[in-house]
């Protein structure tokens, strides 16, 4: 692995049994301070790649190199120091409803460091004030909009300084206001950390503005990859029906099935 590539996933495949594969035969490269998103329909793999990165999944084949480390070979005491250096925004926040957003933003401080509680004060309205939330610290979870809880959320997962920031539709349910801020808060603070960033996603437009690099991904499988530019200009009929929301195109709307007289009797 080349040394301005953070995370390597080579030849990986992936599936909860045998006879139907997730992922088959994957290939993706994130380079060292990038913003790249991983595209495509729904049950295309995506989020399926982030358990991956994170060891919580398996593969059948294949291996997930973090900075060298072979992810799967490492012990659990091993695999929890490396996870130390990730951080997860997942759908919709998942924040903890019975702690306040300071509590929540402090909670991976408390649990993976020693360090005392009138630095972890600090830190936290640090990572607050970045999201433009110091003032709200002291609320609940229930107090506060979906898109303020998107970066309570957010600033959470950068609590550790990670070098890997993971995004599972960080834009997902969100008024085009939160959306913009959401957007420009992850280019922003991946910047500001030195970090690499991988979204899930499937907001093209908002993604686009942001992202250096994306694959696109489609029945398990990496169908294109390249800078927004170069996706844009992509005359594949799948990633030209996924890119700009066509309803017709490879991407049926039937499931496979036989002819419904048939199955009706007709």
């Amino acid at each position: 692995m080349d040394n301005d590539t953070l995370l390597s996933i080579e030849s990986l495949s992936f599936g909860y049994t045998p006879e139907r594969l997730i992922l088959d035969n994957i290939n993706m490269k994130f380079k060292r301070g990038s913003v790249v998103a991983l595209m495509g329909g729904s049950g295309s793999g995506k989020t399926t790649v982030l358990r991956l990165i994170g060891a919580q999944v398996r593969p059948q084949k294949g291996r997930i190199l973090l900075d060298g480390t072979d992810v799967h070979s490492l012990s659990k005491q091993e695999l929890y120091g490396l996870r130390r250096h990730m951080g997860m925004l997942f759908q919709f926040g998942a924040l903890f409803t019975d702690l306040n957003i300071f509590d929540n933003v402090a909670f991976p401080l408390r649990e993976q460091t020693d360090l005392p509680e009138t630095m972890i004060r600090d830190l936290v309205l640090m990572k607050l004030h970045a999201v433009g939330l110091r003032g709200a610290a002291r609320l609940m979870p229930s107090e506060i909009s979906g898109g303020m809880a998107r970066r309570v959320a957010l600033a959470r997962s950068i609590a550790l300084d990670p070098h890997l920031l993971m995004y599972d539709e960080p834009f997902a349910g969100l008024d085009p206001i939160s959306l913009g801020t959401i957007a420009h808060l992850i280019r922003t603070l991946n910047e500001a950390l030195g970090a690499t960033s991988i979204l899930v996603t499937h907001d093209v437009a908002e993604t686009f503005e942001i992202v250096d690099y994306a694959y696109v991904m489609s029945g398990g499988r990496v169908i294109a990859e390249g800078t927004p530019k170069e996706l844009g200009a992509s005359t594949d009929p799948q990633v030209v029906q996924f890119l700009n929301g066509r309803r017709d195109g490879p991407v049926k709307f039937h499931y496979p099935a036989g002819p419904i007289e048939k199955e009706l009797g007709l």
